[in-house]
């Protein structure tokens, strides 16, 4: 297949010509959770600069643990190129996650330190949304409106991306008036590929609620390891998934759907567990015929 080279230029022009190889006008931006655990097969595994020269952008997920040092920020931003986008993870305790004691003495503490450890990456035209990702138990509720209105006051003009992991906002009943909040909200719609698997998971839902841009995260569909809980293994189940052709070109369709409503669309592939991430990426990329230019140099991988 024949792969159409998309311009990753500093200004970020829209590209308003059809993609040779699938009709999607958005432009389309694919890349993984970290980069720390992907085989790229090159010399320097596991280092950002080999990572950005295959990706136009990272979900930052370090970021949930820990408010990260600005320091870091500044040196991931010299080790990308100019055209390169971070979606950075909020941290855990902005998003009711967070188990433990709070390093932070207030809420306005914790939001000021997050604003400012990422400054580097605003001020570099880098960072492109941060994700607010709640958890299971955060359910549809007026309260939980209000913690959503309370977190976009406080992240100004930062460019926000939502995504919900309990289902209670996208029953039918709900589902419309979610997406009527968001939109007005100004919130960017994180739109899930993950495990039906109760009231801790959300159905996929195909509409942006932001002009600008929609982010599509891949989970996988480990049903049975989704709801593991405590376990010790979580982390290793949770996203065990490798995506199908079959399932892949459903999303190639479902990509092609979503060029009309909004600019852009960056596609997060999260299924790390077993090491599919990259591959499902780089297949994604291939049946979009996508080649992106301006990324980092190839390293050669010569042993």
């Amino acid at each position: 297949m024949m792969g159409h080279k998309v311009d990753l230029g500093r200004g970020r022009s829209y590209n308003e010509d059809k993609y040779s190889a699938c009709g999607v006008k958005a432009m389309i931006y694919i890349g993984l959770t970290g980069w720390g655990d992907h085989d790229l097969g090159e010399a320097g595994r596991g280092k950002l600069p080999v990572y950005g020269a295959h990706f136009p952008i990272v979900e930052l997920d370090s970021s949930f643990y820990a408010v990260q040092p600005t320091k870091n920020y500044v040196k991931w931003n010299e080790e990308t190129p100019s055209v390169f986008g971070f979606v950075v993870k909020a941290y855990q305790g902005m998003t009711g996650h967070l188990r433990g004691e709070n390093p932070f003495d207030n809420e306005d503490q914790m939001f000021d330190a997050f604003k400012g450890s990422i400054r580097p990456l605003q001020e570099a035209g880098k960072l492109r949304a941060v994700l607010f990702q709640y958890p299971p138990w955060f359910e549809c509720s007026k309260e939980n409106v209000n913690t959503l209105k309370v977190a976009k006051a406080r992240m100004k003009d930062i460019p926000l991306a939502l995504e919900f992991r309990h289902q209670s906002w996208f029953v039918p009943e709900m589902r419309e008036r979610t997406l009527a909040f968001m939109e007005s909200e100004g919130w960017i719609h994180s739109i899930c590929d993950e495990p039906q698997a109760g009231v801790g998971s959300v159905p996929i839902v195909l509409q942006q609620t932001h002009p600008e841009l929609t982010i599509v995260r891949f989970h996988g569909r480990n049903v049975s390891g989704w709801n593991q809980g405590g376990a010790d293994n979580w982390r290793e189940v949770r996203y065990l998934y490798h995506y199908n052709k079959e399932e892949l070109l459903e999303w190639k369709e479902r990509l092609e759907l979503l060029h009309s409503q909004v600019k852009d669309i960056y596609v997060i592939f999260n299924n790390n567990s077993g090491g599919h991430a990259a591959g499902n990426a780089k297949d994604l990329m291939e049946m979009l015929g996508l080649d992106y230019e301006g990324l980092a140099p190839r390293q050669l991988d010569l042993f």
